[in-house]
């Protein structure tokens, strides 16, 4: 009778284990079931994240390989935070000669790394500017043309800066056009304009693809007299380009490029891109 009381005792406790195993066992495969098939799908990024030309392979595609550049064009590059630290004389051996790095985002954040990116840019002998990712969901234009302007995106008269640049596209956190209708967005889009060049004195550039234009400013064609055209189109060619322009100033071609950042290529010589920079 000895042996008999711990065997009924170890019964007894592996009964009680299992039935209060059994309630968490089916706690956590109603979450596994709760997850949907598309789990494997990104998060939305993180507010902050974005980047030049974000929404460009998903919404447009990357069609064959960029023609080989025309001659004048001059090749340069485009940087955000993600890259952190940016091997500048790497960049120029290969024969890019001019630079963006993003310095802001809405009115909530700036790249930890544009100062340097900057300046290390700079002192590898390229033209450099900045710019802002906006998103007109969250605050104005004109408050965040002056958040821009006050976290790097001003322009200096010293012969190796570059206009400013709004970075208008894809919305990486939400609705493609930001909730705004076709008049709304031109309206938010000219509201940063004016006052970037009150602040400066110098028309932005803007940056955009055909397609999101046409979708969310119903093909304005109002600002192609006044502000250069930096167009988004990974392709053999540049294709269309937005209403009102009949030219490019700027080709961003390629996410993938040989070296670090994205790619791009100045519609002329390093003359004609110096002349950009001195207004």
């Amino acid at each position: 009778m000895g042996c008999v009381r711990p065997y009924i005792a170890e019964r007894a406790r592996r009964a009680y284990l299992i039935a209060t195993a059994l309630p968490v066992a089916a706690s956590l495969l109603a979450l596994v079931s709760a997850v949907p098939a598309s789990a494997d799908v990104p998060p939305t990024p993180v507010r902050g994240s974005a980047y030049m030309g974000i929404g460009v392979v998903a919404h447009d595609g990357q069609d064959g390989t960029p023609s080989s550049p025309k001659a004048g064009q001059t090749e340069g590059v485009d940087v955000a935070s993600y890259q952190g630290k940016v091997a500048w004389s790497t960049l120029w051996s290969s024969g890019v000669k001019w630079s963006y790095s993003k310095a802001s985002e809405g009115t909530y954040y700036t790249n930890p790394y544009f100062s340097s990116q900057s300046s290390g840019a700079r002192d590898v002998g390229m033209i450099r500017g900045a710019y802002h990712f906006a998103t007109p969901d969250t605050t104005g234009g004109a408050k965040q043309a002056d958040y821009f302007v006050d976290h790097g995106g001003g322009w200096r008269d010293d012969g190796s800066t570059l206009p400013g640049v709004l970075d208008i596209e894809w919305n990486p956190y939400g609705d493609d056009c930001y909730g705004k209708s076709a008049s709304s967005m031109v309206s938010w889009v000219r509201d940063f304009l004016n006052r970037y060049k009150s602040r400066t004195g110098r028309d932005a550039v803007i940056y955009t693809s055909t397609s999101w234009w046409n979708s969310c400013t119903g093909g304005y064609s109002g600002f192609g007299s006044t502000n250069p055209l930096w167009v988004a189109k990974y392709a053999s060619t540049v294709g269309s380009l937005p209403p009102g322009w009949s030219t490019y100033t700027m080709w961003q071609y390629t996410s993938t490029g040989p070296t670090v950042g994205d790619h791009d290529r100045f519609n002329g010589s390093t003359d004609r891109l110096k002349a950009l920079a001195n207004g």
